[in-house]
């Protein structure tokens, strides 16, 4: 992600065929320039040049030349063709869609963008992908027309309503990048932005598992216990503890305070509700009015 406080000429290159679309804008710009400066500075000299000297004065006779009107025909025929080859050039290898590619599922939506994965994860306003793999966007939306946009991947295409439009990259640069929606759709159409998250492989197949952290199941329940839910304030065992024992009881049986017996396995874990099981172990209602209840997000 571009971190430099000046504007550069170009956003930052962040995929495949950036350099492409860059390299052809800096040769329109090129012949805009040397087109430019030419015929301004003509316009000036000839304009002093040939101003009026005396009135009604016949100017001399010009026959033109062959030469001149040949190449003045020929030479913006070839620029304009080469323009157009670079461009067809471009535009094929943009959406011409790859059949290896990994598929995503983009609706846009006043003012947001709902992305969902082919594994089944879901995103709001953000789209995490791996780095050096290609990636397919198949896109509609739910009311206005609007306009998926990824600078630093120097693409876009339209979204429209009822029908599927597509697009693709390969993202060559880990790193954070800004998505926008490039199509004025209503009042909030500046606010209808996010960002790509170009990860390496094993940190992208670590996000898909919910894993971000890299640790395993077993580290992952013991942070949840001792630091993000905080369980381990109350519900661990020594002279701290306020609440049922809840450390080290899985794949045993509990005896709960209302009588009867539970054994803890995956599936039955005494954390939910204020009632049933929860209740009678006393953790419920407390536990969910200090810390949140623990719901299937926290405990995959």
């Amino acid at each position: 992600m571009q971190t430099n406080s000046w504007v550069p000429l170009f956003p930052e290159q962040a995929s495949t065929f950036a350099w492409q679309v860059d390299l052809l804008y800096l040769y329109l710009i090129v012949i805009s320039v040397a087109f430019t400066i030419p015929i301004v500075v003509a316009v000036f000299l000839f304009a002093l040049k040939y101003r009026e000297k005396e009135k009604f004065a016949s100017g001399a006779e010009i026959h033109g030349s062959m030469v001149l009107e040949a190449g003045w025909s020929f030479l913006p025929f070839v620029i304009s063709m080469t323009i157009f080859l670079g461009g067809a050039v471009v535009y094929y290898n943009q959406y011409k869609m790859p059949e290896d590619a990994m598929q995503v599922y983009v609706v846009g939506k006043q003012w947001m963008w709902k992305i969902q994965h082919e594994t089944g994860q879901r995103e709001i306003n953000e789209l995490h992908i791996p780095v050096n793999r290609k990636v397919k966007l198949t896109m509609t939306t739910e009311d206005a027309l609007h306009d998926f946009s990824i600078p630093a991947f120097r693409t876009k295409a339209d979204v429209v309503p009822g029908r599927y439009t597509y697009l693709w990259f390969e993202a060559n640069k880990p790193g954070k990048y800004h998505l926008f929606c490039a199509e004025y759709c209503g009042l909030n159409h500046s606010g209808m932005g996010g960002y790509v998250y170009v990860m390496e492989q094993s940190d992208f197949d670590n996000w898909l598992e919910g894993n971000v952290s890299g640790q395993t199941p077993v580290e992952q329940g013991r942070d949840l216990f001792e630091n993000k839910l905080g369980c381990a304030s109350c519900h661990a065992g020594g002279p701290q503890q306020r609440g049922a024992k809840l450390e080290g009881i899985y794949g045993k049986d509990v005896h709960l305070a209302g009588g009867g017996t539970v054994f803890t396995r995956d599936g039955a874990r005494p954390g939910y509700g204020s009632g049933g099981r929860a209740g009678a172990l006393g953790v419920g209602s407390r536990c969910a009015g200090r810390y949140g209840r623990v719901t299937d997000d926290d405990d995959e």
